[in-house]
């Protein structure tokens, strides 16, 4: 005879817990834990199965806010967390807490002024899309080429977030690389899908004595991570000596020249740069390749926003759309909020509590207890999004869904938590709403993507999500109107 830990929680048995209904559900994770969400009256359920924490997952908006602020200081990363990324990230950013994080917060915080994103970011882009992105799918156009507009993203996003963070540029987009694989962005690749099996595999203790042994996936990871080594402490050491070749004087300086300028050491620089990395590498590319198989299957949608474009770009000088331009395309921010809050970048995210707690539907929470916070889910809640909100309707991010050019709404950011919310939210939020509007802008003012084949792609859950097998689109002229 079974019994549950919660009446909407898993079936679970003594000992072993809820494993059974884990294992039975392997393949389906994100959906078997957003029906358990959907029939518990709190969106709150209580997991726990042989060989993990118990856990906590959650919908709730009032707990995600009592997790990520009101009660900030008791719900940190946690040891069970960094030990995963712990090997990739080291004491980088996101894989820290406490005074460690409070520094290369503020160290970071510099980065991202509005003077920053004016003067370096938008020139990365302009750069990037216009000299590489937008030839690429003309050629794609006039050949009739089927390409794979998720790997040209990622390799787009992995270039603009390397020129921000590192100060070079990989080049993944140019002509003669195309058909190759940056040796860097192949090992974030291998690092970051074995780290992400780590932390779903249903017993820690496998993935642990082969870290010990080194062998078979974590062999794969030791080397993934010292190429990730070597090549970031050789772009340390050239910037030092760029830099004391120009006396210390940087236009535009990136991430990177500002951590050496701060004189931090090697190994502090390195980690916080991979992690940035890591954050920017495939967050917006994910983002990106969900919209834009979005808009094919609302094709009206589509049109719109290819308007919206040409009322808002700058035909009169270089830059095809200005900062302020960026700031005024409100149909294509809803657009991009819709496509994150049924596709998240990161489906969801976890704390470890370092006390009992009460979370504010009345779920008791113990110190050690895994708490874990569900974007997929959440985008999933009639109590949230409404009987629609398995739906792609930008409107619902309008005040007034039926007045054209209407305002935003202010959308709570523990009902939307995709960019996380208190004192950890992402740093990075406006570089990279900047970058898919300027991206997605210019994509579709110049050609209309058309995906190869009508089934539903299958959503990846890893460190960052992405989508199965890639996004194999054609590439046409978009009409002149």
């Amino acid at each position: 005879m079974f019994y549950r830990f919660s009446d909407y929680g898993p079936p679970s048995y003594p000992f072993i817990g809820c494993i059974i209904a884990f294992y039975n559900n392997r393949y389906r994770l994100l959906d078997w834990y957003t029906d358990l969400l959907a029939k518990s009256p709190t969106q709150t359920i209580v997991v726990q199965r042989l060989g993990a924490r118990r856990t906590i997952v959650t919908a709730n908006p009032e707990n995600i806010e009592h997790i990520l602020k009101t009660n900030f200081n008791n719900f940190p990363k946690g040891k069970p967390f960094t030990e995963i990324l712990g090997d990739l990230l080291g004491s980088g950013i996101f894989n820290v807490d406490g005074d460690l994080w409070h520094t290369q917060r503020k160290l970071a915080s510099h980065g991202f002024t509005t003077k920053s994103l004016r003067e370096f970011v938008l020139v990365a882009l302009e750069d990037e899309v216009g000299t590489r992105l937008l030839p690429m799918l003309e050629k794609a156009a006039k050949t009739s080429e089927v390409i794979d507009l998720q790997e040209v993203l990622k390799r787009f996003a992995f270039d603009v977030v390397c020129k921000f963070s590192l100060g070079i540029d990989p080049a993944c987009l140019e002509p003669s690389n195309v058909h190759a694989i940056s040796p860097l962005a192949k090992a974030f690749d291998i690092a970051s899908e074995i780290s992400a099996r780590r932390g779903a595999a249903p017993v820690s203790l496998v993935w642990k004595i082969k870290r010990i042994f080194c062998i078979s996936s974590e062999q794969q990871l030791k080397e993934a991570i010292g190429d990730i080594h070597e090549f970031v402490t050789e772009i340390i050491k050239n910037k030092k000596k760029a830099i004391q070749e120009t006396n210390n004087e940087e236009k535009n300086a990136d991430l990177l020249t500002q951590l050496i300028l701060a004189g931090r050491d090697e190994s502090f620089i390195r980690d916080m740069v991979i992690s940035f990395i890591m954050a920017g590498k495939d967050t917006t590319s994910a983002a990106m390749t969900w919209l834009f198989w979005l808009l094919s299957r609302h094709p009206h949608i589509e049109k719109q926003l290819a308007d919206e474009v040409k009322k808002t770009s700058n035909r009169t000088t270089k830059r095809f759309i200005e900062y302020e331009g960026l700031k005024e395309m409100r149909l294509l921010k809803a657009c991009l909020c819709e496509g994150m809050r049924l596709y998240p970048p990161v489906a969801w995210d976890s704390k470890h509590a370092l006390n009992n707690d009460t979370l504010p539907d009345g779920t008791m929470v113990r110190a050690g207890d895994r708490v874990t916070y569900f974007p997929y889910g959440m985008g999933r809640m009639e109590t949230l999004w409404g009987k629609n909100c398995f739906e792609f309707k930008p409107d619902r991010w309008f005040v007034e869904p039926d007045k054209e050019g209407g305002e935003l709404r202010n959308v709570c950011p523990y009902k939307f938590p995709v960019f996380q919310g208190g004192p950890r939210i992402c740093l990075g939020k406006e570089m990279a709403f900047l970058q898919m509007k300027y991206l997605v802008g210019s994509v579709l003012d110049q050609f209309e993507i058309k995906p190869v084949g009508s089934g539903q792609p299958v959503f990846v859950p890893l460190l960052t999500a992405h989508m199965a097998g890639g996004l194999k689109v054609m590439v046409q002229p978009r009409s002149p109107r």
